[in-house]
């Protein structure tokens, strides 16, 4: 047979075959058509239901044209059943002529229930899961909510965790169904690296970012365990960073987090790619707006020509251009800069263009998230509100307000068109966080002794963004109760006010001779001037006395071994008698026991006084970090005036000026000055406890109230009486140990302190019982005190611990040196 005779043949019998297929499809088409054409809804027999109605089953048929179901609707109504839930199978078949629809019934969650869970709590784990008890059974769901219970566990740290869920068979198709939990051990981060960071170390990217490596201490941190979310926060505060210290170019290429299995935990790595530093060339300013020349809005630049570029204060000059030419009548004004980068020079010239701007109107302010906080609480914060005209520089501001108030743990800003193309719709999404804190403290210092604390604070008072703190203290030379309120928009104004009430007891210790009994008010507002300048004024009113161990005010005249066991007292040594030498001159005989310093007797003797007080601070703060600082200025004026009513009247001054810089990658300078003075006027004189006390706090190596003018009276306590002028300067380097991990926090200093205190003006002689005071020299100069040495700074989680060692190279024969000073306490 040829070859073409085949292939015809072929071809017959493939069509033959092909024909045969497709009639008898057509065949069973129309049989089956025809049977589901005899069927209707109310025909549809249903089988296996025990719970569910047959009705409700049938329902989900929904029949066609003529009250018939076609293929097209039997498949329908099949799908609707299985996606109800209710079912664990649903199956279709013909019987009789008649459409069959069995069922097989899921089962009813009877209970749910967690086992194991030590770390999150059943209300936690319950609110997250979509299985619920009375509900019926799907494993799909099931399934689901183990990866929910898993997730819940990754966001606190816990990447071990495993969940089993577990299914209990009860009666009449219940069942129980149990999530067995093993939570596993903390997974902590184990290394944090950067690569690419070439002038700045990972030890001081490592101050930036708020993750950090687990430690000894991780029971008291969160920040040590993965979190995604943070980890992306850290990258933008690299990036910000850097844009604030002359890197415009900088890149996070990456912020990886890789588990160690070996390790049991995460590797975090920073990919940097750094740029190199530019300083602002020119800076100019152009305006589009007749009206407005460009040069007039210099005065509200906040960077200038030879700094260091700076890109927050590049934002902060916009805002304060803008905010000009707003108060101008351009409320629509626009204010974009420009770079224009020389990278030979490494340079960058700033132009500031001023435009009319769009004239696009915010519609509405949209407030999503605030579950706790109030909304007017979020609204004041805007400059602008609904109806007013749209100003991204305004925004930003707003938004970096919100986030400054720590009231939320992360806040975003976003538009969306409005109802009209000269509309817009402002959307401000925040997200909660705790703002309360109840705190236990305990600490210790050289100077106070032992201290304890039990305080409870609420930065953010029912929503309100009201501040409220009460506290209980007690140690071993100090004691009291202290209660604190404020306002931050007082009379829906941005001026903060607060009140303080508060009961204070001070001890006599090793240092000095007499404790002091103080309760009173204050009462205080707050205007910020600008972004850095605030004033504070404040009225104070107070009633304060001295207390005295009887044995140091009471003139005995016994000579010296009368006493029992040869004490210099009638009855014996008193309990808590300090043991000092008291040389007496002859007629000095009441001195035998020894006494309390002339000006503490007498103003014991005077009883308490008032002092009601009117008084204001000035303030300027440009730190970077308040409370880490590594560059930036801090200065504050503070002065009262005593004598509105009350028993006191001075006029006391003091001034403390700070001045940080980094002298050195990862190497902070400190250079700081202050001065004081205090003067009685109306006649009086400065009572001694309103004179200035100083002693380490002034000059490091010093005892407290260990310089100063001081009683050297033969016989008597030799009590520092203070002075009513002083002045300090201190020079300090700070350098992190890099021998030693970032995580501990530990940093070395080392300092050179100089200051006086002199003038004493209160009495030398007490007429009523014939007394003279013998006082130092200081009151005829100002004598200089001067010491060096180092200092230990640890950062701990319990709080900030210093250790000092100072030599005094300068001072007085009458001083009370102190070579070694500590102090520190914790929260928890």
């Amino acid at each position: 047979m040829g070859l073409c005779a085949r292939v015809v043949r072929g071809l017959a019998v493939a069509g033959t075959v092909l024909g045969g297929v497709f009639f008898s499809t057509v065949a069973v088409s129309v049989v089956a058509h025809d049977v589901v054409q005899a069927q209707t809804v109310q025909s549809i027999v249903v089988e296996g239901n025990r719970r569910v109605e047959a009705a409700t089953i049938r329902s989900y048929f929904k029949p066609g044209p003529g009250g018939h179901l076609s293929p097209l609707e039997i498949d329908q109504g099949l799908k609707a059943l299985i996606a109800t839930g209710l079912f664990e199978d649903v199956k279709i078949s013909h019987a009789g002529g008649r459409l069959v629809v069995t069922v097989v019934e899921a089962k009813v969650i009877n209970q749910i229930a967690f086992e194991g869970n030590k770390k999150a709590k059943d209300e936690q784990l319950s609110a997250e899961i979509q299985s619920k008890a009375r509900g019926t059974l799907n494993k799909a769901t099931v399934q689901a909510d183990v990866q929910r219970i898993v997730e819940i566990y990754h966001r606190s740290g816990r990447f071990d965790v495993s969940v089993d869920p577990k299914i209990i068979e009860l009666p009449n198709n219940r069942v129980n169904l149990v999530f067995e939990i093993r939570e596993g051990a903390k997974t902590g981060i184990k290394a944090i690296n950067f690569v690419g960071n070439h002038a700045y170390s990972s030890y001081r990217l490592k101050d930036v970012i708020k993750t950090s490596v687990s430690n000894w201490l991780s029971f008291l941190q969160t920040t040590d365990i993965y979190d995604p979310d943070r980890l992306e926060s850290d990258r933008d505060l690299l990036r910000r960073f850097y844009l604030s210290h002359g890197y415009a170019d900088i890149r996070i290429l990456s912020a990886t987090g890789v588990y160690d299995p070996s390790r049991k935990g995460f590797i975090i790595t920073f990919t940097i790619d750094e740029g190199q530093q530019y300083h602002v060339g020119k800076v100019d300013i152009r305006s589009n707006v007749a009206a407005i020349n460009g040069q007039s809005l210099r005065g509200a630049l906040k960077i200038r020509a030879g700094s260091v570029y700076n890109a927050d204060l590049v934002d902060k000059s916009i805002e304060g251009m803008t905010i000009e030419a707003a108060k101008r009548g351009y409320a629509f004004a626009q204010v974009r800069p420009s770079a224009d980068r020389d990278y030979q020079r490494k340079l960058i010239d700033l132009t500031f263009t001023v435009d009319e701007g769009q004239r696009v109107y915010i519609e509405r302010i949209n407030i999503r998230g605030n579950t706790r906080t109030r909304d007017y609480v979020i609204r004041r914060e805007f400059d602008i509100g609904e109806g007013d005209a749209y100003n991204r520089a305004l925004i930003d501001r707003a938004e970096r307000r919100l986030k400054n108030l720590n009231y939320f743990k992360s806040v975003k800003i976003t538009n969306e068109p409005g109802s009209a193309p000269d509309r817009i719709v402002i959307d401000v999404d925040v997200v909660e966080k705790s703002t309360g804190n109840f705190s236990i403290a305990g600490g210790y210092s050289t100077a106070e002794g032992w201290l304890s604390e039990v305080s409870i604070t609420e930065t953010n008072l029912m929503g309100r963004g009201q501040y409220a703190r009460a506290s209980v203290s007690y140690g071993q030379y100090a004691r009291g109760v202290e209660l604190s309120f404020a306002e931050p928009y007082f009379l829906g104004y941005r001026v903060g006010a607060g009140i303080d009430l508060y009961w204070k007891e001070t001890l006599e210790s090793d240092f000095v001779s007499y404790g002091t009994k103080t309760y009173g008010t204050n009462l205080r507002l707050t205007f910020p001037l600008t972004e850095e300048l605030s004033v504070s004024p404040r009225y104070s009113i107070y009633s304060q006395e001295i207390t005295l161990p009887t044995y140091l005010n009471n003139c005995i005249t016994t000579p010296p071994g009368t006493g029992p066991g040869g004490s210099i007292f009638p009855g014996g040594t008193p309990a808590g008698y300090h043991t000092h030498t008291f040389p007496v001159t002859p007629g000095d005989e009441c001195y035998y026991d020894g006494e309390a310093s002339l000006p503490a007797r007498m103003e014991l003797a005077a009883g308490a006084t008032i002092t009601s007080a009117l008084g204001y601070s000035l303030t300027y703060n440009t730190l970077d970090n308040n409370k880490d600082p590594h560059s930036g200025t801090f200065a504050e004026l503070r002065q009262d005036f005593a004598g509105i009513g009350g028993d006191v009247k001075y006029v006391r001054s003091t001034v403390d000026a700070r001045q940080y810089a980094e002298v050195l990658p990862d190497v902070t300078g400190l250079i700081r000055v202050r001065a004081g003075n205090i003067t009685g006027w109306g006649g009086q004189d400065v009572r001694m406890l309103d004179n200035f006390q100083m002693g380490g706090n002034l000059v490091r190596g010093f005892a407290t109230n260990g310089i100063g003018p001081r009683d050297l009276t033969p016989g008597t306590f030799n009590d520092a009486v203070g002075g009513t002028m002083f002045w300090a300067a201190t020079a300090e380097v700070q350098t992190p140990l890099y021998f030693l991990p970032k995580e501990i926090g530990i940093k070395l200093a080392g300092f050179v302190d100089a200051g006086s205190l002199w003038d004493y003006q209160g009495p030398t002689y007490w007429a009523a019982n014939g007394e003279h005071m013998f006082l130092n020299g200081s009151n005829s100069g100002a004598p200089v005190r001067a010491s060096a040495g180092i200092g230990l700074l640890w950062d701990s989680p319990v709080g900030p611990i210093r250790f000092d060692f100072a030599f005094p190279f300068m001072k007085q024969s009458y001083d009370r040196t102190q070579w070694f000073r500590f102090s520190g306490g914790t929260s928890f």
